[in-house]
């Protein structure tokens, strides 16, 4: 008799710490009726794609350290598919759009030149621009490596070949 009260006490001990477990939410002690529960979603939502304007969405204007590419690219693909030549005036950069027309300015001797972007980096920490070997010899920085410079975006280019 006394083994039959044990496993009853037993039982309704399981049943009372197996009810704490159920899948309900729960609010203080009570649960919360079904109605407020937020539905459950089979299927991810559509994302509904920004308009972007070139105009609004890029920065126009930066001043910092350009560097130059030459020999060791002329005549490879660049990001938009033109094969690189070292002696046009180009250029590459992280983030503008493929065929954005920008002035370049030498701060240090003032000298200016236009540039379109048709390649991505300068992947050396530090650095705004990469120029082609033309575009450094334009702005008088051809022997030094590097320069401080003044970038100014003329027209955006519509990335539409941007891979």
């Amino acid at each position: 008799m006394n083994q039959y009260r044990n496993r009853t006490l037993i039982f309704f001990l399981m049943l009372g710490l197996m009810s704490g477990c159920s899948s309900a939410p729960r609010y203080g002690n009570q649960a919360v009726p079904e109605k407020t529960r937020k539905p459950v979603r089979t299927q991810p939502t559509r994302q509904i794609p920004v308009e972007k304007n070139p105009e609004l969405s890029y920065q126009r204007s930066w001043i910092g350290l350009s560097s130059w590419y030459g020999e060791d690219f002329h005549g490879k693909k660049t990001a938009n598919g033109e094969i690189f030549d070292m002696h046009a005036l180009t250029a590459a950069h992280k983030t503008l759009p493929l065929g954005t027309l920008i002035r370049v300015t030498n701060l240090e001797n003032n000298r200016s030149v236009v540039v379109k972007v048709n390649d991505r980096g300068p992947y050396v920490e530090g650095r705004i621009l990469d120029l082609s070997y033309g575009a450094a010899k334009a702005l008088g920085f051809e022997n030094m490596g590097t320069a401080k410079v003044h970038i100014q975006v003329i027209s955006f280019g519509d990335n539409s070949y941007q891979k």
